[in-house]
C-alpha cells in the first residue's frame, strides 16, 4: 500500500508540472540536430522546381529563397528535379526553400480532391504525416516549417468554412507532434479572414505562420486588411503580392508569383570537413562531456551555427545534426572568425501565451523593458535559456534571437517550471 501511495503521489506531481497547453497554442518539441530557419527577404514560387543550372543563373536576381511544391494530393506540375541532390545543392549556393503542400482543398473550393466536410481533422492528419515524410525524403529537417496550401474558396458557406478551419487546426497539431512548425498560404478573401477570426479561439490550433495571397503590387507584411498587425507579429508572415508572370536572370526565363517573406522555412544540413582531428561535445563548450572524436578531413554536417568559448580565433560553434557541437575555427566553413552563410544561427521559436509579453534586457523582471511587447502568438525565437528572477514556476528566461529575454512562463515550451531540451543554456 505504501508503495502504490508513493507511486501515485509520484504521477500526481509529474502530470501537476507539464503546461496544459491547448489550442489556440499547441506544444511542440524539437530534436536535438535540428533548428528552425527564419527568412527575410524577397523570395519567388514557381510550379515546377527549376534546374540547379536555372538556380544557379537566378543567384543574380533580387531573391533568396524559392518556394517548392513538395507534395500533396492536388499537386499538378512534375517536380523531376525535386531530389534530396537537388535540395543539397541549392541550399548550398545560400537558397532557402519554402515548402509548399498542396493536399485536400475545401469542400466549396474548385480543385479537384477535397475535403469531407465530417471528416476533415482525419484527413488532415494524414496530409501533415504525408507532408512530413515527403519533407525526411528531401532532406527537410524537424524544425522546419511545412506550408499548407488551402487556395480560395467560399467562406460565407458555413459548413465549409467549419470544415477548412478542423483540417488546418489537426494540420498544425499533427506537425506539432511530429516536431514540424505549421505554416499556412491562405487567400485574403477566404482563408486568411477565416484564421485571423479563428486566432484566439479555443476550437482551433493556432497555426505558426501564415503566407496570404494578395496581388496588389505591395509587398508589405503589415497593413494586411484581414489581419491584424498583432497577429502572427514576430517572423510568422509571407505575402505572395503579384501572381503569374515571367523574369529573366542570367540569361534564364522562369514564370513566377513574387513574395516577400519574414517567416520560418526549411531547415537543412549543411556538408564540411574539419581541417584536424577534433572533439565534438554535448554543448557548444570545450567544458561538456565529449561526444565523439572526429578524423582530420572527415566529413561534418552542421545544421547552424552558435556562441560560446573562444577557440582559436573564432567564439563560433557549429551544432552538427547528431545534437553535438564543434568549434568552428577547425571547420572549414566560409568565414572567419564569425558567422557563415548559409548556416542559419541556433535557434527553437515557440508560441507565446499571453498578448504584451514584456520583453529585457536581461534575464530577470529587475532589467529595463524595451518599448515594443510580445502580442499573444507570437513566435519567441528562442537561441538560450538561464535562470533568472522567478515568475510564476519557473526561473528560467528564455534569450531571443534579437538579443532580449522573456520569462519562459509565458512561453509554450516543454516546462513551466524547467529547463526545456534540446535548447542550450546560455
Amino acid at each position: 500500500m505504501l508503495k502504490l501511495k508513493v507511486l501515485l503521489a509520484t504521477m500526481a506531481l509529474s502530470v501537476a508540472v507539464l503546461p496544459a497547453y491547448a489550442e489556440p497554442t499547441t506544444p511542440i518539441t524539437y530534436n536535438a540536430g535540428t533548428t528552425a530557419t527564419r527568412f527575410t527577404g524577397l523570395a519567388f514560387d514557381t510550379c515546377t522546381a527549376p534546374t540547379v543550372a536555372q538556380m544557379t543563373a537566378w543567384k543574380a536576381s533580387p531573391y533568396k529563397a524559392v518556394g517548392i511544391y513538395f507534395g500533396g494530393v492536388n499537386r499538378s506540375c512534375a517536380q523531376p528535379q525535386l531530389t534530396p541532390a537537388w535540395v543539397t545543392a541549392v541550399t548550398a549556393m545560400g537558397w532557402r526553400l519554402v515548402p509548399i503542400y498542396l493536399g485536400l482543398q475545401a469542400p466549396c473550393g474548385n480543385r479537384t480532391y477535397k475535403m469531407s466536410t465530417t471528416a476533415s481533422n482525419r484527413e488532415a492528419v494524414r496530409d501533415a504525416d504525408d507532408a512530413v515524410a515527403k519533407a525526411k525524403a528531401l532532406g527537410l529537417l524537424p524544425g522546419s516549417a511545412l506550408y499548407n496550401d488551402m487556395e480560395n474558396y467560399d467562406n460565407t458557406n458555413a459548413v465549409c468554412r467549419s470544415a477548412v478551419l478542423h483540417y488546418l487546426s489537426s494540420w498544425t497539431k499533427e506537425l506539432h507532434l511530429q516536431r514540424y512548425l505549421s505554416g499556412m498560404y491562405v487567400n485574403q478573401a477566404s482563408g486568411a479572414p477565416d484564421l485571423a477570426a479563428a486566432y484566439n479561439s479555443p476550437s482551433y490550433a493556432r497555426p505558426d505562420a501564415v503566407w496570404i495571397a494578395r496581388w496588389d503590387g505591395n509587398s508589405s507584411l503589415t497593413g494586411w486588411p484581414p489581419v491584424p498587425n498583432t497577429f502572427w507579429a514576430v517572423g510568422q508572415r509571407g505575402k505572395q503580392y503579384m501572381g503569374d508572370h515571367t523574369e529573366t536572370y542570367g540569361g534564364v526565363t522562369l514564370n513566377i508569383d513574387n513574395d516577400r517573406f519574414d517567416a520560418p522555412v526549411a531547415s537543412v544540413a549543411y556538408n564540411y570537413t574539419v581541417r584536424t582531428t577534433i572533439h565534438s561535445y554535448s554543448g557548444p563548450s570545450t567544458a561538456y562531456p565529449v561526444r565523439s572524436t572526429i578524423a582530420a578531413n572527415a566529413g561534418v554536417r552542421v545544421v547552424c551555427q552558435t556562441f560560446g568559448p573562444k577557440i582559436g580565433t573564432s567564439s563560433v560553434w557549429d551544432k552538427l545534426i547528431d545534437g553535438t557541437y564543434v568549434t568552428d575555427y577547425y571547420v572549414r566553413t566560409p568565414s572567419k572568425p564569425g558567422y557563415s552563410a548559409p548556416l542559419p544561427g541556433c535557434a527553437f521559436p515557440f508560441q507565446t501565451t499571453i498578448s504584451g509579453l514584456s520583453r529585457r534586457h536581461g534575464p530577470g523582471t529587475a532589467y529595463a523593458t524595451y518599448p515594443s511587447t510580445l502580442p499573444a502568438g507570437s513566435l519567441a525565437w528562442i537561441t538560450c535559456q538561464q535562470a533568472g528572477s522567478k515568475v510564476g514556476t519557473t526561473s528560467v528566461w528564455d534569450r531571443l534571437s534579437d538579443g532580449s529575454w522573456v520569462t519562459d512562463y509565458y512561453v509554450a515550451t516543454a516546462s513551466q517550471t524547467t529547463y526545456t531540451a534540446p535548447i542550450r543554456r546560455c
